[in-house]
């Protein structure tokens, strides 16, 4: 046992050499705009609470009535004793919302995605999957037995080539809809194209979308104008623009059903917590409601980039809460993230294996609970540590 202790050891010290290792820092607060962690207070720009509801009042007053009526545990999967009236009513809620037939809760966008490309691909069929998707996905692709070939990235034209050379009984494309380190959006209305001649399923992961883009914010394919027919596999999460926890699917009843009997991470997972799911439907609700949120989040966003680029910040092109800020080398991405600690600020330097070599950077968010005086400190230090 000390050998493989030891070997264990030589590799933590092989991260920490090559500025790789990752920290994790202690909250006594909730999200927000500003936060406490390890004992200090910093404005904080590295949430995915998008829209500032992961502290929202009435959704917090809904996760207190949902205990009270339904208790805090669901007490077991969904197809045993575990689904709650309040989860087939969020569940409704969101197919009205993102205008598909059914949608179906996961616990997690992880477990949601491994689900759903596992029981639809499986050997003998084949996944296509973008060269940057999000890890889950990736992992998705890999544990379906299924051919498994990445795509280079946003690169829709080079995926008809490799569709064609591929034939499969089943054949699964699968893309983020937002890429989540580099804040751009996938290519949708051609990789559609590409699918729909092929006989192809297409599948997006809209977790940084939805919430955020499009006129309601109903995500990326409101953005860009895309209907049911265009993506028929739709992964949300509750957890980043709606401020609470869990994921989805939404798609045709068909698909839904086949899920609940095939999906492996659906059906031997404990169902998420009834009091949370009555949280999320509040924090949709509010997300529709309130859409001065995605307002001032985006006159946040176009603020924050005419600033940088008339500084000539090394910025990606992004028109999401996802503002890149490219430095290339890890130490350069650490030693400025601490810095701007140093300062009051967090932003997390970003890393290999979670980025490609040579492109490290920070990986800065902003929230509709920022204000514009906060953003105005964040360029004002990046320009002077740049």
């Amino acid at each position: 046992m000390d050998a493989l202790l030891d070997a264990l050891k030589a590799r933590l010290q092989l991260q920490e050499t090559r500025q790789l290792y990752r920290r994790r820092r202690t909250l006594d607060s909730p999200q927000g705009a500003e936060i406490v962690a390890d004992g200090n207070r910093y404005v904080s720009f590295c949430s995915n609470d998008y829209l500032g509801l992961a502290n929202h009042p009435e959704v917090v007053a809904a996760l207190i009535s949902g205990a009270r009526q339904y208790g805090v545990g669901s007490g077991a999967a969904h197809l045993i004793t575990g689904h709650h009236r309040i989860h087939q009513q969020l569940e409704e809620a969101l197919a009205r919302y993102t205008g598909r037939e059914r949608a179906l809760l996961f616990s997690t966008g992880y477990m949601a995605n491994l689900g759903v490309i596992t029981a639809l691909a499986g050997r003998g069929d084949a996944v296509f999957e973008d060269r940057l998707n999000h890890a889950s996905l990736l992992d998705g692709g890999r544990l379906s037995g299924a051919r498994f070939t990445r795509y280079p990235h946003n690169e829709p034209s080079a995926l008809a080539l490799l569709l064609d050379k591929q034939p499969a009984a089943c054949r699964l494309v699968v893309t983020d809809g937002v890429f989540s380190m580099d804040g751009s959006t996938a290519r949708l209305q051609e990789l559609a194209d590409v699918c729909s001649t092929r006989q192809t399923w297409l599948m997006v992961d809209d977790a940084h979308g939805l919430g955020v883009l499009g006129t309601h914010g109903k995500g990326t394919t409101e953005h860009l104008a895309l209907s049911p027919q265009h993506v028929p596999i739709l992964m949300g999460t509750l957890g980043k623009a709606f401020g609470t926890f869990g994921a989805f699917i939404a798609g045709a009843d068909t698909l839904i059903e086949y899920l609940i009997q095939f999906a492996r991470s659906y059906i031997y997972t404990t169902a998420l917590s009834p009091a949370l799911a009555q949280a999320s439907l509040q924090a949709l609700q509010i997300s529709q409601d309130e859409s001065w949120r995605r307002e001032h989040l985006r006159r946040l966003i176009s603020h924050f980039r005419q600033r940088a680029q008339a500084l000539q910040l090394p910025i990606t092109d992004s028109i999401t809460p996802i503002q890149p800020y490219i430095t290339g080398d890890a130490q350069s991405a650490l030693a400025l993230s601490q810095r701007l600690q140093q300062s009051g600020l967090l932003v997390p330097a970003i890393r290999p294996p979670t980025v490609p070599e040579g492109s490290a950077r920070l990986r800065i968010t902003l929230s509709a609970a920022h204000d514009l005086d906060q953003v105005d400190r964040l360029i004002d230090q990046l320009a002077a540590h740049s």
